[in-house]
């Protein structure tokens, strides 16, 4: 590609990106995001399935090739509209809903997390399909405003749907920004599981010069804690790192110096491998506070199971258009926090995440770099020709 078309694709996405940071969807709001990403799908021809639930907006969108009649093989494009809140305004260099260009960098809430990948992508799906409109299989957008929020109206919800409908993709780019140091230096191919437990510990509140009339509920799950805190869960294997115990929060007290607290609670989380199951994590953490007298019930959400996309071809595939367009292939990881791909990956569906450089996201003057973007583009479109390409 010649440096005129790479300057053009550069132009094309910040413009685009910019756009979409102007527009302050704070979690779940989406602000008409979706409203102006799906009115330039529809000029690629894609079908607009508008799909919300409670207070969030949800977008699918899939555009078949009518020539073929084949949806298969179908790569969906997912993400999400939302951002984080932008903290003090007056802590940014520029406004963050105000998107500003400086030194190379586009700021603003979301450029890098992950509006500079949607409008990446559909930078590539409309090149992609002017260049090979007789495309095979299908692609799709399955985009939310809930991934920054609580995550129970949105992608989970479309997976719902899409199981319903007999939907089942064979691949999935999630534009979350993965990348280190360079764009593409490293792909997430799976996601640890994460399960949180709430612990309330009774006790019975008193004076603390009369300890032998109270029950001090801290001094009862010390070693209870610390032995959770000890546990060596396993060593992980090839594709993820060990299981690990963190306690977020404790509260108990009522402030003042003299008061033994009725209670106490402690909140904790465990990001966990494929050599564990959330139901045996719990049997294990609840069997090991009875051994130390803590016989309160622990309160348990499970955020997602851990997931990988074990089949080599899909990896390769999205390396190799990395390395056409960077000269280097990544690291392949399953590092990091949570995603929505923990949702879609029940359908079956092999998954990749591909995205910016995350230095800065949720942080004051989050930012992108601007070639970045008409780089990220032109990769999503190579995994698009190399996939669904004569």
């Amino acid at each position: 590609m010649n440096a005129p078309d790479t300057a053009a694709d550069t132009r094309a996405v910040a413009a685009l990106t910019a756009e979409l940071i102007e527009r302050e969807s704070v979690t779940p709001e989406d602000a008409g995001c979706q409203a102006r990403m799906g009115e330039l799908l529809e000029a690629q021809g894609f079908e607009l399935t508008s799909l919300p639930f409670g207070d969030v907006e949800n977008l699918w969108a899939v555009r078949r090739n009518p020539g073929q009649g084949e949806d298969e093989p179908m790569l969906v494009f997912a993400g999400h509209t939302d951002v984080v809140p932008s903290g003090p305004a007056e802590a940014w260099r520029s406004p963050p809903f105000t998107p500003t260009a400086a030194d190379g960098l586009l700021y603003g809430r979301g450029a890098a997390d992950m509006k500079g990948s949607l409008a990446a992508m559909i930078h590539a799906t409309g090149a992609f399909i002017d260049r090979y409109p007789d495309h095979r299989g299908s692609i799709a957008y399955l985009i939310t405003s809930d991934e920054e929020g609580v995550a129970v109206d949105g992608t989970v919800r479309v997976v719902d749907w899409l199981e319903e409908q007999g939907i089942r993709p064979a691949y999935c780019i999630v534009g979350e920004p993965s990348s280190s140091e360079r764009l593409g230096d490293v792909i997430r191919i799976g996601r640890r599981g994460s399960l949180n437990g709430r612990l309330q510990v009774s006790g019975v509140q008193g004076h603390v010069a009369y300890p032998d009339q109270a029950d001090n509920p801290i001094h009862a799950a010390l070693a209870g804690l610390q032995a959770l805190a000890a546990v060596h869960w396993d060593n992980g294997n090839d594709a993820f790192p060990p299981t690990s115990f963190q306690i977020s929060n404790i509260n108990a007290g009522t402030g003042a110096t003299n008061v033994i607290p009725g209670s106490l609670e402690v909140l904790f989380n465990l990001r966990f491998s494929t050599e564990q199951t959330a139901p045996g994590l719990e049997q294990k953490i609840d069997a090991l506070l009875a051994e130390h007298g803590i016989q309160d019930p622990v309160e348990w959400a499970l955020s997602g199971n851990p997931f990988q996309t074990a089949g080599p071809d899909f990896i390769e595939l999205v390396s190799d258009s990395i390395e056409a367009e960077q000269g280097f292939r990544p690291e392949a990881s399953t590092g990091g926090g949570t995603s929505d791909g923990r949702f879609i990956a029940r359908l079956g569906t092999e998954i990749v995440e591909l995205g910016p450089v995350n230095a800065s996201i949720h942080s004051i003057d989050e930012h992108v770099a601007i070639e970045d973007l008409g780089r990220l583009a032109r990769i999503y479109e190579g995994i698009l020709s190399r996939l669904l390409g004569p």
